[in-house]
């Protein structure tokens, strides 16, 4: 399974921003889907936002009006601005995407390593 690189977890207080990022290494055919879920403590993993590549962006209840997806095509890069964050925030956030490494070649799930994102009051 390829290893995604993120970046800009941190802890912050309630009400602050982050920006995480997440890019694709090395050359690949083509990117599909990139999101981002997270996993709090003692809790399942759960879907935050995802993005197509053509721009479509999907959101989970939680997160809807305060967060933002977005991606770079020509950086294989997705950026998760969050806005207002709140306690309940805190997690661990995993970026995830599915890559066509070469022309015929199927698709393949791809995960980062996961970043901490802390809220704290």
């Amino acid at each position: 399974q390829a290893q995604l690189l993120e970046s800009g977890g941190g802890s912050v207080q309630a009400g602050e921003s982050l920006r995480l990022s997440c890019a694709v290494p090395g050359s690949v055919f083509a990117v599909n889907l990139m999101g981002w879920y997270r996993q709090a403590p003692g809790k399942q993993r759960e879907m935050v936002a995802q993005v197509t590549h053509g721009g479509t962006a999907n959101y989970g209840d939680s997160v809807k009006g305060r967060f933002t997806i977005s991606r770079d095509n020509d950086k294989n890069t997705v950026y998760l601005q969050m806005d207002n964050l709140r306690l309940e925030d805190t997690g661990v956030y995993y970026c995830y995407a599915t890559v066509f490494g070469a022309v015929g070649a199927p698709p393949a799930d791809a995960w980062g390593q996961g970043t901490q994102v802390t809220v704290s009051s």
